[in-house]
């Protein structure tokens, strides 16, 4: 139980990662306060963990709303909670499949804008309670396009470059007050909703597209949601006590080198 006793608040709780990273760390003894725009795929993921033994406060709040988020902080704040841990997993809404000479300036620019306006108040409003607590960790995603010139993923590429961007920095800041700040960079996982909704309507197509994936990776295979949520589980915890300022990198090594034409070869 590494996160025993320890009050972990969750962004986009509803989607099926900020889900999985929910039950991780409730799992791991973390008592969640978990939210989303909209409430019923929340109030779900919430009634999984108290029905599994864990504690879990579903409510709704617009993680782009700057005053609805720093009311709910407050709010739990003002409970007598301390605010350990908080983690960032709404959608982007991005547009990708279009090169970029192809693509309307609005789809560009909205993931960017999405990103920065949600990391810089969901994270600051953390950030001014945590101050007062002089502890917490701040945890963000992005994934392979952070790391790598990826093609066709429009304005979602440079959205994970600035989120890394803001990672650092805001960490170099928050050090002095014990708080801790760092990114998870994924490649992308298949059990999740986008991949698992993309197979259901692009069938064979979408099959190859995975495959192509994950033989980018090195260990020709994708990280799965229950990778990045243990990655996210051990990063909040005190036994990831001197990591911040970097991102985690969970790709299975896609960033490092793209490794498709490489296969194992049989030892004798």
């Amino acid at each position: 139980m590494i996160l025993k006793n320890k009050s972990a608040v969750i962004f986009g709780a509803g989607g099926s990662l900020g889900g999985a990273v929910a039950r991780a760390f409730s799992s791991a003894g973390a008592r969640v306060f978990i939210s989303g725009r909209t409430i019923a795929s929340v109030q779900q993921v919430a009634d999984e963990v108290n029905h599994a033994g864990g504690k879990a406060d579903a409510h709704q709040v617009d993680a782009l709303d700057k005053e609805a988020v720093e009311d709910y902080l407050n709010s739990i704040a003002q409970g007598g909670n301390s605010i350990n841990i908080c983690f960032n997993a709404i959608g982007l809404q991005d547009t990708q499949d279009v090169p970029l000479t192809r693509m309307l300036l609005d789809d560009f620019l909205r993931p960017i804008s999405i990103a920065m306006k949600t990391q810089f108040i969901t994270s600051t409003a953390c950030a001014r309670i945590m101050m007062k607590q002089k502890s917490g960790v701040i945890l963000s995603l992005t994934a392979t396009p952070g790391g790598i010139g990826y093609p066709n993923v429009g304005g979602f590429g440079p959205a994970c470059c600035a989120i890394e961007g803001f990672s650092i920095n805001l960490a170099s800041e928050l050090g002095p007050y014990g708080i801790r700040v760092v990114n998870m960079r994924s490649a992308g996982s298949p059990d999740s909703r986008p991949f698992k909704e993309a197979l259901a309507h692009g069938g064979d197509e979408v099959q190859g597209f995975i495959s192509k994936l994950e033989e980018d990776t090195m260990l020709k295979e994708l990280p799965m949601m229950a990778d990045i949520a243990n990655v996210a589980t051990f990063l909040a915890s005190d036994m990831a006590a001197k990591i911040t300022g970097v991102t985690i990198d969970v790709t299975a090594g896609t960033t490092a080198g793209l490794n498709s034409k490489v296969t194992a070869i049989p030892f004798r």
